[in-house]
């Protein structure tokens, strides 16, 4: 690797959920390993959760802060992982009581640049440091451009978000096709105006960081999401970044031995695996029927899964006789597993995704199959990226009124990719193959990563 046209300090600061605090490190070590220094912040037992993603120890040093106390808030959660979805604002009121501290840190880091995620008040304090703020986005751009031209209808029409149908994509928005339904349309209207922490909307936080932030940058390609790099460097008015899709460096330790054994017990292409994320709480009845859909299908299957809301833990929800009927080609597992190295074991062929962006990317570079179950937020539109536009798998049929899906909806959605004589499951097949080849065309990464650091170092001058 050429050395750099000269070296950055980068301070970065995620937003304290695991899913964007890896998108956080895996684009640190791609930093690393063209020769910048990198300033990690993280909560302080959160460092030991994610420590094992830092491949260059020698340039990115993690920098532990305490979260304040804050009501109702868990004394021990740091993260969206240590608790439910509904402590999201509270984590985030914590993060914002953290303004001091990192006000002491940069000025004792004395970094070039700092990456952030929602702390809306970081530009004006880097500002005032003398530093040069970037507002990287871990979210994709769909989700970003639906909800910038939904705000701006809000302000121009005056009007709140339940009184806007948003059916039909809101005025301006680059892709028309996009169509959602019912549930998906009160779900977003929901979190415009939601709050976020300390009083701000969630929405706020994200346009006033843009805003202020002296430049934009994404963890993404105009290979996936071309129509929408012009439509938001427009909008924004300043530099926006695209990192390429960042793909994680490989793994140097194996899958886990009993995994492995597992899955090699099975055909090549056979096994369906299913995971959505560090944070998604299915509720008992979803649970159910998506085992029950796995079932269905007559595939082993490996699902990786949270405790259900109102559980400690996934096994104690799992139906009754589920396991007897299943044993042997079934597994249902409540803990971190290595996902990267599980995609990538030639048993597995279809990967089930909730389809948040890292999950997203990692199914698109793998030759699994891939079918979409949107949880919440930015997932839904992710989903009809990849099952309406791109047409690189199929999403799984839910009610148009309540957002429920079936047993049935998830076997059929399953058995369309993995089926050989599916019209469909040829289609997304072939459109799947060939953006993952280019994904990883070593030029296109490359390319996107030199001319990001350009960019930041021409933002440092």
């Amino acid at each position: 690797m050429d050395a750099p046209k000269f070296q950055l300090h980068i301070a970065m600061y995620p937003w304290f959920a695991i899913g964007h605090i890896s998108a956080y490190l895996h684009l640190a070590n791609k930093l690393a390993k063209r020769g910048h220094k990198i300033s990690f912040i993280v909560p302080k037992r959160t460092k030991s959760k994610v420590e094992h993603f830092n491949l260059y120890p020698q340039s990115i040093t993690f920098i532990p802060i305490t979260i304040p106390l804050v009501d109702g808030l868990p004394p021990h959660a740091e993260t969206t992982f240590d608790a439910t979805i509904s402590l999201g604002p509270l984590i985030m009121t914590g993060m914002d009581r953290t303004e001091k501290d990192i006000e002491l840190l940069l000025l004792e880091l004395k970094p070039s640049i700092i990456l952030f995620d929602y702390t809306c008040w970081i530009p004006n304090l880097a500002r005032s440091l003398g530093i040069k703020s970037v507002h990287y986005i871990t979210l994709s751009m769909i989700f970003e451009s639906y909800m910038e031209c939904m705000e701006k209808q809000f302000r121009e029409k005056n009007i709140v978000a339940h009184e806007l149908n948003v059916l039909n994509p809101p005025a301006g928005f680059p892709d028309p096709s996009i169509k959602l339904q019912a549930h998906e349309v009160r779900q977003l209207t929901k979190i415009v105006n939601s709050e976020f922490g300390s009083g701000v909307r969630y929405y706020e936080r994200i346009s006033t960081s843009t805003k202020l932030a002296d430049a934009v940058a994404f963890r993404s390609c105009r290979e996936i999401e071309g129509l929408y790099v012009d439509f938001l460097e427009s909008s924004y008015g300043k530099p926006l970044l695209l990192s390429g899709p960042v793909i994680p460096e490989p793994h140097t330790s194996p899958l886990e031995e009993k995994w492995s054994e597992w899955l090699s017990r099975f055909k090549e292409g056979s096994v369906v695996y299913c995971a959505f994320g560090s944070e998604c709480r299915l509720h008992q009845d979803q649970l159910k029927e998506l085992l029950l859909g796995l079932e269905l299908t007559g595939f082993p299957f490996f699902a990786a899964l949270k405790a259900p809301v109102g559980f400690e833990s996934v096994e104690e929800a799992i139906p009754k006789g589920f396991s007897e009927r299943v044993r042997g080609r079934g597994i249902v597992h409540g803990s971190w597993v290595q996902q990267t190295l599980i995609l990538d074991h030639p048993s597995v062929g279809c990967f089930i995704t909730h389809c948040g962006v890292a999950s997203l990317l990692e199914a698109l570079v793998s030759k699994c199959q891939i079918v979409v179950l949107p949880n919440y937020i930015d997932q839904l539109l992710n989903a009809k990226m990849i099952s309406s536009s791109i047409k690189g798998g199929v999403q799984v049929e839910k009610g148009e009124e309540d957002g429920l899906f079936t047993k049935e909806s998830v076997c059929r959605a399953v058995k369309t990719v993995m089926d050989l004589e599916s019209e469909v499951g040829r289609e997304v097949r072939e459109n799947h193959l060939k953006l993952r080849n280019l994904l990883l065309t070593k030029d296109l990464e490359n390319a996107y990563f030199d001319s990001f650091c350009l960019k930041l170092q021409e933002l440092v001058g």
